[in-house]
């Protein structure tokens, strides 16, 4: 199956979700242009009060449509953008890939994935509930993430729904994504 951008979102006040775009903007070390995340240092409001200064692993917030029908399965109503995501991605297992990997959006643009997102209780605010379908545990008792990943734009460019998602696995040994 093919990879490919489902739909683009972006917010430049903060609110839970983002409305659907024709396109958003990546700007290299930065994250997605007139975004309320996008900056070199944390925008999210906890980690700027736990520090500032800390460096931006979160530019770009990005979730795969499969999740969504999961979510419908479940009782539940999420549509790309619903959950402040930049990004929605139809076709990759964004959540199994390593750290470190490259995804080419479009022509252009280059994101390197940095780390899980880690959900907080706005989402039960969105739709109650929702929380524990988004996170969850494993058999072995360890903590799911499925709210998406968390990456840095390494080259901007424009993203646009239905381009192309190419990815490009760093090196190995492949570290898994940890929450970011």
């Amino acid at each position: 199956m093919n990879s490919t951008v489902v739909a683009v979102s972006s917010n430049g006040v903060y609110a839970f979700t983002k409305p659907n775009r024709d396109s958003v903007t990546l700007l290299a070390g930065l994250g997605v242009e007139g975004d309320v995340h996008a900056g070199v240092t944390v925008k999210h409001r906890s980690r700027v009060a736990q520090d500032p200064t800390q460096p931006n692993l979160r530019q770009v917030h990005l979730i795969h449509q499969e999740l969504f029908a999961e979510l419908r399965d479940a009782g539940f109503d999420v549509a790309p953008g619903d959950l402040g995501e930049n990004v929605t991605t139809g076709g990759i297992d964004l959540l199994a890939l390593p750290a470190g990997t490259l995804l080419h959006l479009g022509d252009e643009a280059v994101v390197e994935v940095t780390g899980l997102r880690n959900p907080c209780l706005q989402i039960d605010l969105f739709q109650d509930g929702l929380l524990k379908q988004v996170v969850g545990r494993d058999e072995d008792g360890g903590i799911v993430r499925k709210a998406g990943i968390m990456g840095i734009v390494r080259v901007g460019g424009v993203v646009r729904p239905g381009d192309p998602v190419r990815t490009e696995l760093p090196a190995e040994p492949h570290r898994p994504l940890e929450r970011v």
